[in-house]
């Protein structure tokens, strides 16, 4: 196993873990060099477990017995140690929970392999808190949706607060981007699926109802935060959904709302 202890905050072998408190800058240079971040030993299990590489593990001392049976697996790939404040230093914030990897991206899967035998899908669009993102994705590979697509002004899944919150069930969910938006929905459509608008429209109905129907395959679009649904792709889907609301609230914060919708529009053998 290769361990290096860390003496500068200015050393180029952990430039993977500099600035990571700068979302903008990480949004951009993340995917551009097809890595992402894995923060806490539990998320990073998780990521190794579902066969995503390594590209080196970042770390305080006292972590080291912690993780060790990850490090006699990957004996090639550097361990950076270094104290907590040198860490805090490079990173930008406190380390507390456990150790991080740069883990190397996966390749993206196409669109027809990622739809074939899906029966219900997730569609988000331009959802950028990334912490909706996260917990969708958790409620997600709870409740049974067989593939999350993400608009190309999505937030991204495996930025380090996604990947957190959704305590690294993004990992078990099959994703990909879309480039076209919303022409895409035609895909979905032409693979056989119902297409329904998360959005309180005057015709929209409710959920409860489209579950009685039971759409063989379903496809859930869920709007960005507070704009909601765009006009173009409310001219897209087949349809728009709402939960019917009570004591005057109009709406739930979407991630909520993805859970709710999720498990009321499950298949029904």
């Amino acid at each position: 196993m290769t361990f290096h202890r860390l003496e500068s905050a200015d050393d180029p072998r952990v430039s993977d873990y500099t600035q990571l408190t700068d979302v903008h800058l990480r949004k951009l240079r993340e995917p551009a060099e097809g890595m992402y971040i894995a923060e806490s030993s539990r998320v990073l299990r998780r990521a190794l477990a579902a066969g995503h590489r390594p590209r080196s593990f970042f770390l305080a001392e006292k972590w080291l017995e912690d993780l060790s049976d990850i490090f006699a697996q990957y004996p090639d790939v550097p361990v950076y140690i270094g104290s907590a404040a040198l860490l805090e230093e490079i990173t930008g914030f406190h380390l507390h929970r456990g150790a991080m990897a740069a883990m190397q991206r996966p390749e993206p899967v196409p669109l027809p392999e990622l739809l074939a035998g899906a029966r219900r899908v997730a569609v988000l669009e331009d959802i950028v808190d990334h912490t909706n993102v996260g917990a969708i994705f958790r409620s997600a590979a709870a409740l049974g949706i067989d593939a999350v697509l993400v608009s190309p002004r999505c937030g991204d899944p495996l930025y380090r607060r996604s990947v957190r919150v959704s305590m690294g069930t993004v990992f078990q969910v099959p994703w990909a981007r879309l480039e076209d938006w919303p022409g895409d929905l035609q895909v979905l459509r032409g693979q056989g699926f119902t297409v329904a608008a998360m959005e309180l429209t005057d015709d929209a109905v409710d959920l409860d109802d489209l579950a009685a129907r039971r759409p063989e395959k379903l496809a859930l679009v869920l709007g960005t935060e507070g704009a909601g649904m765009s006009p173009e792709t409310l001219a897209a889907v087949d349809l728009a959904v709402k939960i019917p609301m009570r004591a005057g609230v109009d709406s739930l914060n979407v991630a909520a709302a993805s859970a709710v919708a999720f498990w009321e529009l499950r298949p029904r053998e």
